[in-house]
């Protein structure tokens, strides 16, 4: 019944839909198994992407020539850029979106996409050879053969819902739970562990008094995530504000005994920094108030998601709470929050290409291995369906280092750390965050994508040509000089006169000025810049503002790549060693890293491990 497929990719959430097209697109024959095609790329959560260093991460996938940005723009009803007040190393893009349409626009782009077939069925195994994956097996018995197999498997491996002292299998609401999988890893000699997330009561917007709640606006000019040529909002709707209080605690509080995360029903160890709302109330329990976010679900429907509200308490319970925030006394609830526990694989089991060390063209990608979060699944099913494409085809692995991109970072961090809590990306993970903009991430990575068959030609000539119009910018910018005559306009902008002629290079590099500023001090500056685009001039703003550092950072970056350049034998004896630290060994003969770089990225393994381990390799 079925052909052999190039590659299996089995779950159709965000990193299902990463790998499927990522492989498909460069040449491989795909097959997407899914449970219900219905539900591809359904966000189970809230209805938004990007945010604080995960705006980051869709920039990047867009670059390399992946869906999820261009997917997010097409489907988004409000833009925001965060963190403008800080420095652009903090600028974070996140867009609020239409739940069905984003699930709709990414089903489309996959049945557009050559190569990519689709089978609706539970997956409830692997078929293995020798060492090497050569299938996966379905619940009614198919086995369809692969050359590689992509697992996403998303919260649904033994996945069992918690709402007070309800508990039932699934892995989403109104969803079944996925079998069979981890006993079979395991029989294998995999490693799991077990997780929980959980999510907030959805809410009917017509029950809701706005007027009691802050309203907050998208950005007055939006942006959008996609460095191709997908459309910015001309209209946009808006999300509110509100704050719990001391009587929505209380309340709150006489669920405790029902709660399944206190009474250790709950075994799986939740998300640190997106905690439920009863974890809050208990872990601070000196506040009187913590921040709800209205978020709506989409241009047309009523159905509201209350962020910041996510729990497992009794759904009695949660709906008297919700009644006392401001603006829901009279609210309607469509359906309680729940948590949910599913199994997970540590993946430190895995290598940086995310295939698994146990068996050969098996990868792991997603919430399998620990991690939390649309952006941070989406981009391991990118490298994921990269890797397993260029395995088979006997190709070298494609990897991106800590100093190419916050993806680099996330894969760098799961393999050589671990993890035992969900995983989830933030701008203070990665030490090079001022060369990992969001601005920038076509310039640092579409040439990479393009170099391995993934951004189309389109794509690649467009950065080419930007590239090219910030190095005139760039050169029109060193050559022109201001003069004295405008210091009575610098002295408005709070800035110190100047004595005599001046490059405008200098002026820029003043923190208190920005480039629209000069341009309106000086009209040759206006002139001479009319032309280029806004993100163009942002580019050289940033770069000559901050340039010093960024200088910093490529040396830093540059001392790194000449560690990671030093590889390790994959049959180098650790046992050897006996001026190694117990821990150190212990934790090198299970990662088993690839080069010196790595070795030092590991938990466990001290400066003076890494420098015996050179001695005894020669250098």
């Amino acid at each position: 019944m079925f052909r052999e497929y190039d590659v299996v990719v089995v779950g159709g959430g965000h990193a299902g839909c990463e790998a499927a097209h990522a492989a498909a697109r460069m040449g491989s024959s795909v097959l997407l198994v899914t449970m219900n095609m219905n539900t591809i790329a359904q966000m189970s959560c809230n209805p938004a992407m990007g945010g604080v260093a995960k705006g980051q991460i869709v920039r990047e996938i867009d670059a390399l020539g992946g869906m999820s940005g261009i997917i997010s723009d097409k489907s988004m009803i409000q833009f925001r850029m965060l963190n403008r007040s800080k420095g652009p190393a903090m600028w974070s893009p996140r867009t609020q979106n239409d739940r069905m349409r984003f699930a709709e626009e990414w089903r489309l782009a996959l049945e557009r996409t050559p190569g990519v077939d689709f089978w609706q069925e539970m997956a409830t195994g692997i078929t293995t050879k020798n060492g090497k994956v050569t299938g996966v097996v379905t619940a009614m018995g198919h086995e369809i053969p692969a050359k590689a197999v992509v697992l996403t498997n998303g919260t649904f491996l033994n996945g069992i819902i918690h709402i007070g002292e309800k508990q039932f299998g699934g892995g989403r609401s109104a969803e079944r739970a996925s079998k069979g999988i981890t006993e079979q890893l395991v029989s294998l000699g995999f490693e799991s562990g077990r997780m929980k997330t959980g999510t907030p009561p959805r809410v009917d917007g017509r029950s809701l008094d706005y007027s009691k709640m802050e309203e907050q606006k998208g950005d007055d000019i939006p942006g959008k995530f996609s460095f191709s040529d997908t459309a910015p909002l001309t209209e946009q709707r808006s999300c509110y504000i509100t704050y719990t209080n001391p009587e929505v605690h209380s309340i709150l509080e006489t669920g405790f005994d029902k709660s399944p995360m206190f009474n250790g029903r709950i075994q799986g160890v939740g998300p640190r920094y997106c905690p439920s709302i009863e974890d809050k109330i208990n872990r601070f329990a000196e506040r009187d108030r913590h921040q709800i976010f209205v978020e709506p679900e989409g241009w047309n429907t009523v159905e509201i998601y209350v962020n910041g509200f996510s729990t497992s308490l009794p759904e009695d319970v949660q709906y008297q709470a919700l009644q006392k925030i401001p603006g829901f006394e009279n609210a309607k609830m469509f359906r309680p929050g729940y948590a949910i526990e599913y199994d997970y694989f540590p993946p430190t089991q895995l290598q940086l290409s995310l295939e698994t060390k146990l068996v050969e063209n098996l990868f792991f990608a997603g919430q399998i291995n620990g991690t939390t979060g649309y952006e941070e699944a989406a981009c391991q099913g990118l490298m994921a369906g990269i890797n397993a494409h260029r395995k088979i085809k006997d190709l070298p692995v494609f990897t991106l280092k800590r100093s190419e991109a916050y993806i680099g970072v996330l894969i760098d961090d799961l393999i050589n750390k671990g993890t035992n809590e969900p995983y989830r990306m933030f701008t203070s993970r990665a030490e090079f965050r001022i060369l990992l903009r969001q601005d920038n991430a076509d310039l640092r990575l579409t040439h990479l994508g393009h170099e391995i068959g993934l951004a189309d030609e389109k794509r690649y000539q467009r950065t080419l040509e930007r590239k090219a119009s910030i190095l005139r910018a760039t050169d029109q910018l060193e050559m022109l000089r201001v003069d004295p005559s405008i210091n009575d306009k610098l002295i408005n902008f709070n800035s110190a006169p100047i004595s005599q002629k001046m490059p405008a290079v200098q002026l820029l590099k003043r923190p208190e000025l920005s480039f629209s500023q000069l341009r309106e001090i000086s009209g040759d500056l206006n002139q001479a810049f009319s032309s280029f685009p806004e993100d163009i001039l942002d580019q050289i703003e940033i770069q000559t503002k901050y340039d010093s550092y960024i200088k910093k950072e490529e040396s830093l970056a540059d001392k790194m790549l000449s560690l990671d350049n030093l590889r390790i034998k994959d049959n180098f004896d650790y046992d050897l060693i006996s001026s190694l630290s117990s821990e150190g060994r212990e934790k090198l003969k299970k990662i088993r890293p690839e080069t010196i770089g790595q070795a030092s990225r590991i938990s466990g393994v001290s400066p003076a491990d890494i420098s015996i381990i050179m001695v005894h390799i020669g250098r």
